[in-house]
């Protein structure tokens, strides 16, 4: 059949990267839009936040169901579900004529987006044996690394030149061509005997990670002691205390909290929370700074924050063989160092700073990015037992969801604590540059956090698993009845 022509390797790879660059895009370019898409409905700006707090939300209830799903109707099926519900309400985003209708239809993206990240995770694990996974993080890259610096600019040009409407029409054909490869080539990998539906779980962990996240994405704004966001964060909290209660009791939970028990998969989760809420931290933070203290326009913000994209890339090139040569748990101590340097070096970041010194930091930060999150990615899954990939990949996912909320918003808060603006002899207002600074330092301690915690990853472990295909028992995916579905 014609679809046997291509490698499920590739198959896969193609797919989950051009998936993932469109779903990472969407949350940058759609930012951008959102004064014009307020000014084009009449809304203010404090009624503009549901337009992402929506899709966050949704986001955070979908992702805990995404390993059970993929287990019980295949990762194929689910995966091209999810990245058609991600596309059709990318359509249907484009054409609503109010707030409630765009909003309704961010909930549903936001469905579909929680999906994609695991399930997807999952079919790069099964289809890549462990001695080439570390080249397989390649491809991921590419859209954790560009998405994020091309949203902005491509968000600015289209609201300007066009409208926000072109901001998710945009999606469609990345996620049309991404459906029809995927019918052709995708493979499909299932395990036998999933498991029921766990609803307990379903419900404590999606509606405790709707909840934090919710009051993570809230609090800076409302203030952390009012009572929109004081409850939601408590009873969230309290619900992800339960799920862990609860989960550990169940014979086949859909959060598999089992899987701490290995160190390998262990240490990397911990090292993942503070990078990620370094990595999206910064990335929120930064182009803020650009635009709002050194009066960049978006274009010219772009520019200044694509070299991390380019040093990311850069790094993927490297990483793969420094990984096997000298261990992850170096090139994630070192790297993590490294970006708690940079960061720290854009703390000094004026007005009066060079152009080229700004993209040269960044290029740097990139390249150090590169090579933690590739290792701690690839380090993560090493040691899990393949039926126990798509479980692994959901837990994963779900904790670096939270990192990243969890990092922009104590950033967001440390600059209204601080003040972004301050009034000059003159009595206007101008940038207090020492609330971005705070808010640079805050990032460097916590990628300093990430260092640390790396020291804890086992070489051994992560390097031992990837031995020779000769040497190393039959592939897993043949024990779990791994199948390639025609469409």
């Amino acid at each position: 059949m014609a679809r046997r022509t291509i490698p499920p390797t590739t198959a896969v790879a193609v797919v989950f990267v051009s998936a993932l660059f469109m779903a990472i895009m969407d949350t940058t370019i759609v930012n951008v839009a959102v004064p014009a898409i307020g000014h084009d409905f009449g809304v203010p700006a404090s009624g503009l936040g549901a337009i992402n707090i929506g899709y966050l939300v949704s986001l955070a209830v979908f992702i805990p169901v995404a390993g059970w799903l993929g287990d019980r109707y295949g990762t194929r099926r689910t995966f091209l579900t999810a990245l058609v519900v991600f596309t059709g309400a990318s359509a249907l985003c484009a054409t609503a004529t109010s707030m409630d209708q765009l909003t309704a239809y961010r909930i549903l993206q936001g469905a579909g987006g929680g999906l994609l990240t695991p399930v997807g995770q999952t079919m790069l694990f099964r289809a890549y044996p462990p001695a080439k996974r570390i080249k397989a993080q390649r491809a991921l890259m590419v859209p954790t690394a560009v998405a994020p610096a091309v949203g902005p600019v491509l968000g600015g040009w289209l609201s300007d030149a066009v409208s926000w409407h072109w901001v998710f029409l945009v999606n469609l054909p990345i996620g049309a061509a991404a459906v029809a490869f995927g019918l052709l080539f995708l493979p499909d990998y299932r395990v036998d005997a999933p498991g029921r539906f766990d609803l307990t779980g379903f419900l404590l962990a999606g509606g405790g990670l709707s909840l934090t996240l919710y009051a993570f994405t809230e609090g800076p704004d409302q203030g952390w002691g009012t009572a929109g966001v004081l409850v939601p964060l408590v009873f969230g909290i309290a619900a992800l205390l339960a799920m862990v209660a609860v989960e550990r009791r169940i014979a086949k939970p859909m959060l598999d909290l089992e899987l701490f028990r290995d160190r390998l998969f262990r240490a990397n989760t911990i090292v993942m929370f503070p990078l990620s809420a370094v990595f999206l931290g910064t990335v929120w933070l930064y182009p803020l700074f650009l635009q709002e203290a050194l009066g960049f326009d978006a274009l010219r913000s772009g520019m200044a924050t694509f070299p991390e994209a380019l040093g990311v890339m850069a790094a993927a090139q490297v990483a793969p063989r420094l990984y096997r040569r000298i261990g992850p748990r170096w090139l994630m101590v070192g790297g993590s160092a490294g970006m708690g340097l940079c960061v720290a070096v854009m703390a000094g970041f004026t007005a009066a700073t060079s152009e080229w010194t700004l993209r040269g930091v960044l290029f740097v930060l990139g390249y150090c990015i590169g090579h933690v999150m590739m290792s701690a990615q690839n380090a993560a899954f090493a040691t899990v037992p393949a039926p126990s990939t798509g479980r692994a990949a959901t837990v994963f996912n779900m904790q670096r969801q939270l990192g990243g909320a969890f990092g922009t918003a104590v950033i967001a808060t440390l600059l209204a604590a601080v003040g972004t603006t301050v009034l000059g002899a003159d009595g206007t207002p101008t940038a207090n540059l020492t609330a971005y600074h705070a808010g640079f330092v805050l990032c460097a301690g916590l990628a300093l956090i990430s260092a640390v915690a790396a020291l804890f990853v086992s070489d051994q472990d992560a390097l031992g698993v990837e031995r020779p295909d000769a040497e190393r028992p039959a592939r897993p995916g043949a024990a779990e009845a791994a199948t390639s579905a025609a469409p």
